[in-house]
């Protein structure tokens, strides 16, 4: 199965990352979890400064995950403390009655979109 984080995987894997997934089956609660609630997989590359957290979803989703990631404080001290975060939305895309093939979207998330929030945190 293909599934959005193994297409997110071998995709950062072409590009040279060292990346491994941190999302993880809670079997307790029943639930997936990821780290921080937001982050399914990590990645690092040598010519990169800090890590790359990403949150893999299908394309309908993007929108949502992106709402979820930014409303996360965790992703503020993520982001400030040198690291990068992307969501992957993940298609079959293609002509009507050709081939499909898998298409993503890549949509960071960076520090100066939240540097509002981290003043209000700051001055608590």
């Amino acid at each position: 199965m293909n599934t959005p984080t193994k297409k997110s995987l071998e995709l950062l894997r072409k590009e040279a990352y060292t990346v491994d997934i941190v999302e993880h089956w809670n079997a307790f609660a029943h639930i997936r979890q990821d780290l921080f609630g937001i982050i399914d997989l990590v990645a690092i590359r040598l010519d990169e400064p800090g890590v790359l957290g990403i949150q893999t979803t299908s394309m309908t989703n993007v929108s949502v995950r992106l709402k979820k990631a930014s409303e996360n404080a965790a992703l503020f001290v993520w982001l400030k403390a040198g690291n990068r975060f992307e969501v992957h939305g993940w298609k079959l895309a293609g002509k009507k009655g050709e081939r499909k093939f898998w298409q993503v979207v890549r949509q960071p998330l960076i520090k100066k979109e939240f540097l509002p929030l981290w003043t209000k945190t700051s001055e608590a």
